[in-house]
């Protein structure tokens, strides 16, 4: 995922700081999962040991769906179904309409952090611990079509680009393995365990390590293109637009890179670390951040000047989803928030 709406044509730099609160729909514990938006309905899961659908333009519940574990995993939305880690060992899909179960698969893991994702009627996620596989179902059966089991946890959710799947693992690899038969076709090891999710643009993919590191490598080889170093741990997911890589670190900072060659263009320092993934939209870049703060930021993407902040009531670890004008995200205090621009 490249977490860039190009279509994005309401919210912009110059108006950003007009957002407030539309709406905020309390869940009732933290959440952590980030909320996939389609068809004017927020999909997100709580870790109140339930699957959400919400009206976007009110966040009013239409249904939830008791997973019997805390869910951390990101939902994917595609063909009227929606495909979400339960937290514990199953990979469900719902009905998108009325949340009624179509399919369980069972895993070895028991817990679930890898948002799956879906390509020409696939569906891709990573096993968490004690389970060390990616794995590959049927979008219409949840039928195994193929499981790779690496060295280590894989909570990294994986990307998939002209038939491959990129996806990291806590044994500090990164993997590509053909989208077909799951076949290993590279793999690149850094120094410490890759929780971050990659990001495939222009043949180039990138991503975050626990070795501090913001990767760049070739798509079709593994060969590293370059190599950007932050103060502390990458877990976030990067995000490629207009030629630019925004990711953030848990020294705090959101970084912006020149894809190409890994130069830092500008950097922001925020008031906490950086775990939630960042978003662009038309000339905007949205991020939230944890410990000890816990706010939801709007920067200039090109200059990383704040345009707007919001405050919520505990760490924010979601990542935003931007569409139509609104700013939709989830925060560890239990809420879904939107956020639009003031009438």
């Amino acid at each position: 995922m490249m977490r860039w709406n190009y279509y994005e044509n309401v919210l912009n730099v110059k108006n950003v700081g007009n957002l407030g609160v539309i709406w905020s729909t309390s869940l009732t514990r933290p959440v952590q999962s980030s909320p996939a938006v389609m068809d004017g309905v927020v999909y997100i899961g709580g870790e109140d040991q339930s699957m959400y659908a919400l009206n976007a333009a009110t966040g009013v519940i239409l249904w939830s769906y008791p997973t019997g574990w805390n869910v951390f995993s990101s939902p994917a939305v595609v063909n009227g179904v929606v495909f979400i880690g339960s937290g514990g060992p199953d990979m469900d899909a719902l009905d998108a309409d009325t949340g009624v179960l179509l399919w369980s698969y069972t895993t070895g893991t028991t817990q679930f952090s890898s948002a799956p994702a879906v390509s020409n009627g696939v569906v891709y996620f990573g096993s968490g611990p004690p389970d060390r596989n990616v794995y590959a179902l049927s979008a219409g059966t949840g039928t195994k079509v193929w499981s790779y089991a690496t060295q280590g946890y894989v909570q990294s959710s994986p990307a998939v680009a002209n038939g491959v799947v990129y996806v990291g693992s806590s044994d500090a690899n990164l993997y590509a393995l053909n989208a077909v038969t799951g076949a290993k076709l590279w793999s690149y090891e850094t120094g410490g365990g890759v929780y971050s999710s990659p990001a495939v643009a222009n043949g180039i993919v990138y991503f975050g390590s626990y070795d501090n590191n913001v990767y760049a490598l070739d798509a079709d080889t593994g060969a590293k293109k370059w190599v950007f170093q932050t103060g502390f741990f990458v877990t976030s997911s990067p995000a490629v637009a207009d030629g630019i890589v925004y990711v953030g670190s848990y020294d705090n900072n959101l970084y912006a890179l020149d894809a190409s060659t890994g130069a830092k263009l500008w950097s922001s320092s925020l008031d906490g670390y950086v775990l939630s993934s960042p978003a662009v939209a038309n000339g905007v870049v949205y991020v939230g951040t944890g410990y000890p703060s816990s706010n939801v930021y709007a920067l200039n993407a090109r200059t990383g000047d704040m345009l707007w902040t919001y405050t919520t009531g505990l760490y924010v670890e979601s990542s935003p989803s931007v569409v139509n004008g609104v700013v939709y995200i989830a925060s560890d205090d239990g809420n879904v928030y939107a956020f639009g621009l003031k009438k």
